[in-house]
């Protein structure tokens, strides 16, 4: 097997519980690209939650790319410039954010490399995604949005059953028209129908000029799937939901067991 490209994932993938980068795990990502591996970060999170793991791994270069938002942008990942969008717009927004008030779950989006919400009473989820992901936060009601503005992605966020119940009263037309993905407890992600995470590695290994064949990916969550099935290796971590499991050629260990490093040393660091 000669692999050329992995494409990684972050929350509960590259990083452990605690939202960092083991050393087992850096160790065997700079050795596979001293091996002239290229990797990729693939993440949900806007790119001010990317960028610190780009420069903490060395993959802050103008040959260096992420994607950012469930596959929304592509980055130039040295200056975080946006070399692909596939974004949604003021309609959209004004959409959920009416359809979020009428299934009774808090809401935010993100733009601009920020976070705005119209919820009076913002939710501690919106808190903690905002300080996750080096984002800043702004309350701003609807008939104060700029209308100008283009937005890489929605997330209705609220407890668990909450959610759930909410979700249910989502019509049926929505899903056709748009990427819903639930990607937590959570957390249920909204992206404009073309946008994923394998449309954009795609996008990537075409312009690197990279088969499929020798593209690794590696992640745990449904927003992963499609990273996973353009990939003709996929890896499941170990801690993956059945549906990414059911797709992987190989299961590695968990988040917290290095299963990045596992993975990329039996096959590449070898």
């Amino acid at each position: 097997m000669s692999i050329k490209l992995v494409a990684i994932d972050l929350d509960g993938t590259l990083l452990n519980a605690q939202h960092q980068i083991t050393p087992a795990v850096k160790e065997a990502i700079i050795q596979a690209k001293n091996r002239g591996v290229q990797i990729v970060l693939a993440s949900g999170r806007p790119f001010s939650g990317i960028a610190p793991y780009l420069a903490e791994l060395g993959l802050d270069n103008a040959t260096d790319y992420c994607i950012s938002n469930n596959g929304g942008v592509i980055h130039q990942a040295n200056d975080g410039s946006h070399l692909i969008e596939n974004l949604l717009d003021f309609a959209d927004y004004q959409y959920f954010e009416s359809l979020s008030r009428e299934v009774g779950v808090h809401m935010h989006v993100l733009a601009q490399n920020t976070m705005f919400t119209s919820n009076r009473h913002i939710s501690g989820y919106t808190v903690h995604e905002a300080y996750l992901t080096n984002t800043p936060l702004v309350y701003c009601p609807t008939n104060e949005m700029d209308p100008d503005l283009k937005f890489t992605k929605f997330m209705m966020i609220d407890c668990p059953d909450k959610l759930s119940t909410g979700i249910s009263y989502i019509p049926e037309e929505t899903f056709k028209k748009y990427t819903l993905m639930r990607t937590s407890p959570y957390f249920l992600e909204i992206s404009s129908e073309t946008a994923s995470k394998g449309a954009s590695l795609q996008l990537i290994c075409e312009k690197l000029g990279i088969t499929p064949d020798k593209v690794m990916s590696i992640g745990d969550q449904n927003n992963d799937i499609k990273m996973l099935e353009y990939a003709k290796f996929p890896v499941a971590m170990g801690n993956a939901i059945d549906n990414v499991r059911n797709i992987a050629k190989f299961v590695t260990t968990t988040n917290n067991e290095d299963g990045v490093a596992v993975a990329i040393n039996k096959f590449i660091n070898i």
